[in-house]
Parts: structure tokens; C-alpha cells; sequence
């Protein structure tokens, strides 16, 4: 489980985010068609060579492709012989356990993983118990300790900062809330943390922190008064995230806010809203700070977004293992925290004061995908 972020602690992290977007604007490669980056040190099928593998949610995501090519870039430098595998889709926990099976045959030395959910753990275990170092990256699996160690965003703090940006922008105003959450059917950390995020962020109390949609539908938020029309899943998807919102304006056609849980979905959400006419009336907002994002930013579509680095979830990761092999050295989380924090930015051309951001030209230079 993620330890939540309270606004004040995210605006502590932010104030370091020049340093973090340093670091994360390094490694930054274009898409590529190859499945696999191999340099074996002794040889093809020597015995001090180290195999990774890493397995993504999907690879219709933008960010789980950037994840792929900080990967690539990282095993040719490091000299490691990358295998790389996807789910299907979102959600797709099957292949995701077929390839864990595979890089316990191959004889790897650990696996860099995007849990798809729940089922994935026994596998997991199972790759651990075969001398595997498993990292987690950008989700964490439940229970945490499930894997060796978590990199990722703190999704409690990115959640909180798009949650605050929308309570400040209401000025007072009725908050009549769209949710567009990942899943309805399984329970994933990056879903909930994001979604209680938002709402603690609102200054909405929510009844079990770790729990999408128990919360009362109406109420008080930070600045008035909010009514939640409904929480939809949409597996992070763009016709997912269409879909929810034509689901939610049906119940509600006076919806002015709406949260998502990535910007796939977003745009999604976007496409409804303009259907209906209603593109200029609601807040949208949004995490992932991927650079079709972050230009949906600067063209007005997404009020807000909280930017993550994919990139330098997977470099770390990859760098973790090879160090791992090579001397022994194991990774260790960040202070105060249960996971390793890669950094995040709140992004926004409508600022806030007293919330730290960054506006969508900065955000531009860091950003990831196409």
C-alpha cells in the first residue's frame, strides 16, 4: 500500500521538481519496432549474463511504450539481455503470468513488472522463490511486499494535486463530479490511489482510503458543495474513457467536473463532452503528463495533469538488477516511504497560488511518447 500524500507534502516534493525533471528528462528515446535490446558481457549464453525482463500492462498505452524504450536504452548501456512482454490489454493478467513463467525458465536474473492485478502475485512469488528480484514499476502490486521493491509516482500526491488545482478553479461553485476510474472488477494500487487522491485533494472525506466509490455521494468539499454522479471504468482506454462519460452525461448532464484516471481516458472523456457541447463547461483533468497530454494542456482540452516519468521508472529498474548482479547492491526505497518516489509535476497554464506547477512549455521538454 502507498503512503497518501497530504497537500503539504506534495508541495514539498514539488518544490524539488527542477531536480527530478532533470533527472527524468535524461534518457528520453523515440518509439521503437524492436522487441528485444541485447548486450550479453562473455557472450551469447555465457554464464554472467543477465537476463531482465520486463512486462508491461499493455502496449497500446503511450507510457508503457516510453517504459519499453527507457528499458532498451538502459539494458544496452548496462550490458543486459532484455526480453519485453505485454498484456493484451489493460487488465490482461494471463499473459502477464505466461511471461513471468518465461523468465523463470530463461533463467533471469529479475523482472521488471506493471501488475495488471491481483492473480499476477502467486506468479510473482513464484519467480522469487526462484531466485528472481522482482521490481514493480509505476503500480504497485497489493500486497506491497509482494514484490522486492516499487518504483513509481506517488500517485497519492498526483491525485492530490489535480484534486486541489479543480477545488481552487470551482471557486465555491457546486462540484458536480464525473469519475472515470481504470477498473470495476479488480482492485490495482495506481487506480485508488489516484481516485482518493482527488478527492482528498477536493477536501472530500473518503470512507476507506484504499476503496474507489464508497464515499458519500454528496456532501462538502473544500470550497462548497459536491454531488458524485457516478465512478465508471475505463481501463485507461480512449474508447473506455468515451464510453464512461456518455454513461455518466446520461445519468447527469450537468456535470462541470470531470477526474480520469490517465489521458487516454481523457481524451476519451473529451470526445463525449464535445459531442454534447459541453467541452467549454467542465474541468477535465487528468494523470499521466505524456506529451500528447501535455499538448492536450496547452490546447485547453485538460485543465490540469500531474506529470510522471516512465522513462525513469524503467532506466532505474533496469540499472537496479544489473547492479544487483553484478555486486550485490539491492535498491532501497525513498525516506519515509514504502516504495522508490520517481518524481511528479503538476501541469497547468492556469496556475494556482500557493500550488507549485509547472505550465505545458516545461512540461513539453520532459515529457514522453509522441
Amino acid at each position: 500500500m502507498l503512503i497518501p500524500s497530504t497537500p503539504n507534502t506534495f508541495r514539498r516534493r514539488l518544490a524539488t521538481a527542477g531536480a527530478i525533471v532533470a533527472v527524468a528528462a535524461f534518457g528520453m528515446t523515440a518509439c521503437a519496432s524492436a522487441d528485444t535490446a541485447s548486450t550479453t558481457p562473455g557472450g551469447e549464453g555465457g554464464d554472467d549474463e543477465i537476463g531482465v525482463t520486463l512486462i508491461v500492462k499493455t502496449t497500446t498505452n503511450p507510457f508503457f511504450v516510453a517504459m519499453e524504450d527507457g528499458a532498451k536504452a538502459a539494458a544496452e548501456k548496462a550490458g543486459v539481455k532484455l526480453t519485453l512482454a505485454a498484456g493484451k490489454e489493460d487488465g490482461d493478467e494471463d499473459t502477464q503470468i505466461q511471461a513471468i513463467e518465461n523468465a523463470i525458465s530463461k533463467g533471469d536474473k529479475g523482472i521488471l513488472i506493471t501488475p495488471n492485478g491481483p492473480s499476477v502475485v502467486d506468479a510473482i512469488q513464484k519467480a522469487r522463490d526462484a531466485g528472481l528480484y522482482v521490481i514493480a514499476l509505476d503500480t504497485a502490486p497489493d500486497p506491497a511486499d509482494a514484490v522486492d521493491i516499487t518504483f513509481a509516482t506517488d500517485n497519492r500526491a498526483a491525485g492530490n494535486a489535480i484534486g486541489e488545482w479543480t477545488a481552487a478553479q470551482l471557486d465555491g461553485e457546486t462540484a458536480t463530479i464525473a469519475m472515470l476510474d481504470l477498473f470495476d472488477d479488480k482492485v490495482v494500487s495506481v487506480d485508488y490511489n489516484r481516485d482518493q487522491g482527488f478527492l482528498e485533494g477536493m477536501g472530500i472525506d473518503v470512507a476507506d482510503e484504499n476503496t474507489n466509490g464508497d464515499e458519500a455521494k454528496t456532501g462538502s468539499y473544500s470550497g462548497g458543495d459536491y454531488v458524485i454522479v457516478g465512478n465508471e471504468a475505463t481501463t485507461g482506454a480512449e474508447d473506455g474513457g468515451r464510453t464512461a462519460m456518455e454513461t455518466l452525461l446520461s445519468q447527469n448532464p450537468d456535470i462541470n467536473v470531470v477526474y480520469t484516471i490517465n489521458e487516454p481516458a481523457a481524451y476519451g472523456a473529451y470526445q463525449a463532452l464535445q459531442a454534447a457541447g459541453m467541452e467549454k463547461d467542465v474541468l477535465l483533468v487528468s494523470i499521466d503528463g505524456g506529451c500528447a497530454g501535455v499538448k492536450n494542456v496547452k490546447e485547453g482540452i485538460i485543465g490540469a495533469t500531474s506529470q510522471q516519468y516512465p522513462v525513469k521508472m524503467a532506466e532505474l529498474g533496469v540499472e537496479a538488477i544489473a547492479k544487483l548482479a553484478t555486486d550485490g547492491t539491492k535498491p532501497s526505497t525513498t525516506a519515509g516511504l514504502d516504495f522508490f518516489d520517481t518524481g511528479v509535476a503538476l501541469v497547468t497554464d492556469t496556475p494556482v497560488d500557493g500550488l507549485e506547477s509547472i505550465d505545458s512549455s516545461a512540461a513539453t521538454e520532459i515529457c514522453w511518447g509522441q
